[in-house]
């Protein structure tokens, strides 16, 4: 009976010992996994919504081991989570000035940074609108509500703000003005037509999905609206983040760029 014991203890403990080394074996496979897996968190531009979500599909498919997270918002709105701690390990941002804020106060890894887009300042007005042809005729008293972005947050405002000050008419229109948190928000104003008129990027406009708004014209200012993109100076995973950069100036980064209607060299 003592010997009949023992040899059920023994093939228990023998039980026991398999299923922990199993535990162990499945455990140490799935840290590997976990180690040689990267995550990374991608703040953009609000105007690079519908390519950033491309691009982003297009590198996960290329590159199943990473998995990217988008954020996005407003440049401005974006430079500052960063500059409150936010963990953001890539940059992609609709004017040189908030990455310049940035680089001066060495949060980005200046080597990382690179231009990979450009774009144009448009004019929309809702498209049963006539009354409105020109800058110019945003002076009149029937036109009461013009959208752009916020010019302290959004770039496309501070463009659009600049635009209207060298023609002349920031003054006259003031006013009239209703400040959005970022593009989208202006483009949502005009399609619904709670405004007479709107500024916009041409990339913005005409991936517009509404037959609600059309395109007046372009609006000149003069700075080189450009997209600089960078790697943050905290970033934990710069090595996922270096080969982001490199598709979205690759050559299939830069199709969907175009796709979209961004210029890009």
């Amino acid at each position: 009976m003592k010997r009949n014991n023992q040899i059920i203890f023994l093939v228990a403990t023998m039980a026991v010992l398999a299923v922990l080394g199993a535990y162990l074996v499945n455990s140490t496979a799935s840290s590997a996994q976990e180690v040689d897996s990267d995550e990374i968190t991608v703040s953009a531009a609000a105007s690079l919504t519908e390519s950033y979500r491309e691009i982003v599909k297009q590198f996960e498919a290329d590159n199943p081991d990473i998995e990217v997270n988008l954020n996005l918002a407003s440049s401005g709105s974006l430079r500052m989570q960063i500059e409150g701690g936010a963990p953001i390990d890539v940059f992609a941002s609709a004017s040189q000035k908030h990455m310049d804020i940035l680089d001066t106060k060495d949060m980005i890894d200046t080597d990382s940074r690179r231009d990979f887009a450009r774009n144009s300042l448009v004019m929309i007005v809702p498209a049963g609108t006539n009354q409105i042809e020109n800058l110019e005729d945003l002076d009149s008293e029937d036109i009461t509500k013009i959208a752009l972005g916020n010019p302290n947050t959004a770039p496309v405002g501070r463009y659009a703000k600049q635009g209207l000050e060298e023609a002349g008419l920031w003054q006259a229109i003031e006013g009239k003005t209703i400040f959005a948190e970022n593009v989208k928000q202006v483009l949502v104003y005009v399609e619904r037509g709670e405004v007479d008129a709107g500024f916009v990027y041409m990339t913005d406009a005409q991936t517009s999905e509404s037959d609600n708004i059309r395109i007046v014209g372009e609006v000149p200012v003069d700075a080189d609206i450009s997209y600089p993109v960078a790697i943050l100076a905290d970033s934990e995973a710069k090595g996922a983040s270096e080969k982001f950069i490199d598709f979205v100036t690759g050559a299939e980064g830069k199709r969907i760029l175009e796709e979209y209607g961004f210029k890009v060299e």
